[in-house]
């Protein structure tokens, strides 16, 4: 029995572990979100973070906000609420999203961090007021890793102290809201040599940061052991007005031609290129895809942008010696007399392939056991296993069956992870070609990465190049098969390089299949590409808003619709009076287009390629009904000058029409590119030509638009945000209306090419009005060089150099030195964040240069599929020799 007094005892024990236990309970804050952002109807604002409870980042799950009017701003101020508990830290960002939270824009820049602060009160509310980080704005641009690891590298302290800038956020927002005069800023710095004692300020010309007076300046508070940071509001006066511009070089690796190298340029001889860059100014290599290509075994393979992997890179880069330091006598022998037997004006693709894959062959064998027991190459194995055992199968696959066609390989046709298991098993009888492959590409990476390195150490830029498109018979397509669309093929509508379109041969991408998991594929693209690069070209970014796509069977580029695209309906055809739909969607053929095309050969002609359904009105045979069957038919001719009158004549009947029809749904509709042209549309009544011609020009530069802004917003964000390189897109032919916006909400830069002004209604364009946020050049890889341009145009060359430059006297014939001189100065002076030069160009500020045919200058023929690539060596001689 208690003794007497021990009831009183006990409640006070109770109450005192009560208030023990609140007092080890962890602190309770609200996180107040706020920032001002004005969306249009049926969009709202989410945050999204690495926090569970802000979704980690999916934005499903997000955390919701809600808008109101400050009366005080004038602006749509949107907030939300978030309970935490002490110690809470996330990374976050705010994204635009409709009403199925499906991303309608994101942020650009780096997400913001936060970290609760100690010793905040339970139940306070933090504040956090942030502004959105436009693409655009420069601390977003210069954040990116060309940047950060490269450009502004070498113009840090020498000391271990490194200062950063960052986006604007914490306590001085409201001041930044209040005062539009003022722009706020937030130094964060990693310093670890301070002694005790010691503090840190930041000074410079602004009042606020003590107009250079340090007993002025803005002290930093210590957030941890070496991290510092403090915030302040600086006058937007006390920027400096001029935005950072540089100029870079651009040029194929196999054209970089050494008295060291085999055949071709290799990845170490970009090392040279950048001490010429650094000498030269320059502050950028920018160079053409490097992957794999080895489709065919042959010079077709020397096209850099049909690559058999998005992964792999091109064993034509590989330097030899380089791969071991114990190299026999008669390798050293045999690699000398290969460099001096190809060393010729223009790149012998096949012998110089041919003969690298053979000595390393012989290397590999000497070295392999070694190679493959050093950490290095076990790091390198584990981080590319998932790209590179399927690779080296395919490769394996690809000799063993003599094609890369992968639908003949029989069982192995189906990819599956069990039959790669197998194939790739060290107990196999083929390991041997399988770790082969492991070896080439773990050669390639390491090399590759050295010249990387160098470019970084060096503060140069090295910009690569994505390929909007992968080869139909790649790794790519067998591994993923769900994730294109092998029935289609994809290319660009007729423009400025070919009237009849272009047809690249690359199947087109199913969107919907890889957004299934957040676009993984082209994540992992990205994140292996950031390896070596700190910048990079998209291939065609006309793409991720839409592409050209056409049917398998097609040959040129012109039968072709976007996708997406919203069609013309049956409905809506009818409802405008028009009908007759197989008149308009199969090709126009009677007897007088016939005489027209064959004259007095019309009738064998037509008895041979068509039937006559009516009285003097022919249809396509069915073994003739596509571009493809025509082009097996009149193959067998043996006159080649008939074959290709032949070809022509039937191409154009077969693409005489005016609308083609779905092959998917029959009631729906696509405007043939320049249907206007057609015998079809010409010989229709004049209100079927008026309602044709008013839903031709709102299909393909109205109506989609709304849909191709919306499709760029779910795949070019992605991309952007799985790597820190600095993006720049290839935007050149049709462009919509929405790109250039999306482009520069993003922070993704465009192209400018003189000869091929974004501007309707202009002949040229002028590098003194382009925008920052731009590259401008005179020329790229797609198009003429600056003289063959200037030499094969004489009605454009006049023009240009009286319109353009000024000058009222006839120009000259040639694009002489001083000509070139002036191009380039324009070019050098545009606003443009970067002027790239090709080496071509820069060539011809030299008088002695000017004696080379220009037609030898091009790299690439856009017209032709099977150009070959092998731009000649002696560019780079002239210009190397003064260096």
């Amino acid at each position: 029995m208690d003794a007497p007094g021990m009831d009183s005892s006990r409640a006070i024990d109770r109450e005192r572990a009560m208030i023990g236990a609140r007092a080890a309970e962890p602190r309770r804050v609200n996180l107040r979100f706020r920032i001002p952002y004005f969306t249009q109807w049926g969009q709202n604002l989410i945050v999204t973070g690495s926090h569970s409870s802000l979704g980690s980042w999916n934005l499903h799950h997000g955390l919701a906000m809600v808008p109101h009017h400050d009366e005080e701003l004038g602006e749509l101020v949107w907030t939300a609420q978030l309970p935490v508990r002490e110690g809470f830290q996330a990374s976050y960002s705010y994204c635009v999203v409709d009403d199925k939270r499906n991303a309608v824009r994101r942020e650009a820049g780096n997400p913001r961090s936060f970290v609760l602060p100690d010793g905040i009160p339970s139940g306070s509310i933090v504040d956090l007021y942030d502004l959105w980080q436009e693409g655009c704005s420069p601390e977003s641009l210069l954040s990116r890793s060309a940047f950060r690891d490269a450009i502004f590298r070498n113009s840090k302290s020498s000391s271990t102290c490194e200062e950063t800038g960052t986006p604007f956020t914490g306590s001085y927002g409201a001041e930044l809201l209040k005062d539009r005069g003022k722009i706020g800023v937030c130094f964060e710095l990693s310093c670890s040599i301070l002694e005790n004692g010691q503090v840190v300020y930041v000074t410079g010309s602004s009042s606020s940061l003590g107009s250079w007076d340090y007993e002025s300046a803005l002290k930093l508070t210590r957030t941890g052991d070496s991290s510092w940071h403090g915030c302040c509001a600086i006058d937007k006066q006390d920027f400096p007005g001029d935005l950072w511009r540089g100029a870079g070089l651009a040029i194929p690796v196999f054209s970089i031609r050494t008295h060291a190298d085999v055949g071709a340029g290799e990845f170490l001889d970009l090392k040279l290129l950048v001490d010429l860059a650094v000498k030269s100014g320059l502050r950028l290599l920018q160079l053409l895809p490097v992957n794999d290509t080895s489709v065919h075994g042959m010079w077709w393979d020397s096209y850099p942008y049909s690559s058999l992997s998005v992964f792999a890179l091109h064993p034509l880069y590989l330097s030899l010696e380089a791969m071991t330091e114990r190299l026999p006598q008669e390798l050293q022998d045999e690699i000398s007399q290969a460099r001096k037997k190809l060393d010729l004006k223009d790149v012998d693709y096949e012998g110089t392939m041919k003969t690298k894959l053979s000595i390393a062959k012989k290397i590999f064998h000497i070295e392999k056991e070694a190679a493959f027991n050093s950490s290095k190459f076990k790091t390198y194995f584990d981080e590319n296993k998932h790209w590179l055992e399927p690779f080296a199968a395919f490769c394996f696959l690809r000799d063993l069956f003599d094609t890369a066609d992968h639908s003949q390989w029989g069982r192995f046709s189906t990819f599956s992870p069990e039959k790669l298991e197998k194939l790739v098993s060290p107990s196999s009888d083929h390991y041997n070609l399988i770790s082969f492959t492991y070896f080439l590409q773990y050669h390639l990476h390491s090399q590759l990465t050295e010249a990387s390195e160098y470019a970084r150490n060096n503060g140069v830029v090295l910009k690569g190049d994505l390929p909007i498109g992968v080869d139909r018979n790649s790794v790519d397509t067998w591994v993923f098969p769900t994730l294109f669309r092998m029935n289609t093929s994809t290319g660009a509508p007729p423009d400025y390089f070919d009237k009849n379109g272009q047809n690249w041969g690359f199947p087109t991408y199913n969107w919907e299949e890889m957004s299934k998991d957040n676009f993984a594929w082209w994540r992992a693209r990205l994140t292996q590409m950031s390896k070596y690069f700190t910048a990079y070209r998209i291939d065609h970014i006309l793409g991720f808003f839409r592409i050209w796509e056409l049917p398998a069977h097609a040959v040129t580029g012109l039968m072709g619709k976007f996708r997406p695209s919203l069609p013309l309906t049956q409905e809506e055809l009818e409802a405008q009076g028009i009908w007759d739909f197989n008149r308009l969607s199969e090709p126009y053929v009677r007897c007088h287009t016939l005489q027209a095309k064959f004259g007095d050969a019309w009738s064998e002609i037509a008895s041979k390629y068509f039937d006559e359904y009516e009285h003097l009105c022919y249809k396509f045979k069915k073994e003739h009904d596509t571009e493809r069957k025509i082009l097996g038919a009149v193959s067998q001719l043996e006159d080649s000058k008939k074959q290709e009158q032949i070809k022509g004549a039937l191409f154009d009947l077969l693409r005489d029409v005016v609308l083609m029809r779905d092959p998917e749904d029959s009631r729906k509709f696509y405007p043939r590119f320049g249907m206007e042209n057609t015998s079809n549309f010409k010989e229709l009544d004049e209100h079927s030509k008026n309602v044709l011609q008013r839903l031709y020009y709102d299909y393909f530069y109205h109506r989609q638009e709304g849909l191709w802004r919306e499709n760029a917003l779910k795949t070019l964000p992605v991309l952007m945000s799985s790597s820190e390189m600095l993006t720049c897109g290839e935007d050149l032919g049709m462009v919509p209306a929405c790109v250039a916006p999306v482009l520069n909400e993003l922070g993704l830069l465009g192209l400018r090419i003189q000869r091929m002004p974004s501007t309707p209604g202009q002949e040229f364009g002028n590098p003194l009005e382009y925008e920052y946020m731009t590259v401008c050049a005179p020329s790229c890889h797609d198009c003429s060089t600056m003289r063959a341009w200037w030499e094969d145009d004489e009605g454009r060359r006049i023009r240009f150099y009286k319109d353009y430059l000024g000058m009222s006297e006839s120009p000259p014939a040639q694009c002489l030195p001083d000509v070139a001189r002036v191009i380039i100065e324009q070019h050098m002076k545009s606003p443009s964040m970067w002027a790239i030069f090709p080496l071509q160009d820069l060539l011809a500020l030299k008088e002695e240069y000017t004696g080379r045919p220009a037609n030898e200058e091009t790299i690439n023929d856009p017209t032709n599929p099977k150009h070959y690539w092998r731009f000649s060596k002696s560019m780079l001689v002239l210009f190397c020799r003064d260096f």
